[in-house]
């Protein structure tokens, strides 16, 4: 059973880069599905983000395109997230999933 963990700072900085991981195990990021990155502000619902595929392409939501990067290690089986310019608005519980599967999330604050 596949399994995802994400990690990365909680507390980011206005207007600086949000950077998260999400570490794989039980399966391979690059032989099958996609591997996802969600958001979940507080008292709002959940947002998709963006995805790597296996093959390594990627796809962002249309509203968040501007600022957002989907990266992977496949050295280390983890795709990473980047946000870059956020602000208060960004500050939510962020999730990756793949499939069935989905991490615990990680609690980002963004605030000075």
């Amino acid at each position: 059973q596949v399994q995802l963990q994400e990690s990365g700072p909680g507390l980011v900085k206005p207007s600086q880069t949000l950077s998260l991981t999400c570490t794989v195990s039980g399966g391979s990021i690059t032989t099958t599905d996609t591997w996802s990155w969600i958001r979940q502000p507080p008292g709002k619902g959940l947002e998709w983000m963006g995805l790597i595929f296996y093959s390594g392409n990627t796809a962002y939501s249309p509203s968040l395109k501007s600022r957002t990067s989907i990266s992977r290690d496949t050295s280390k089986n983890q795709f990473s997230l980047q946000l870059s310019s956020v602000t208060p608005e960004d500050t939510a519980d962020y999730y990756c999933f793949s499939g069935q599967s989905q991490g615990q999330g990680t609690q980002v604050t963004v605030s000075s």
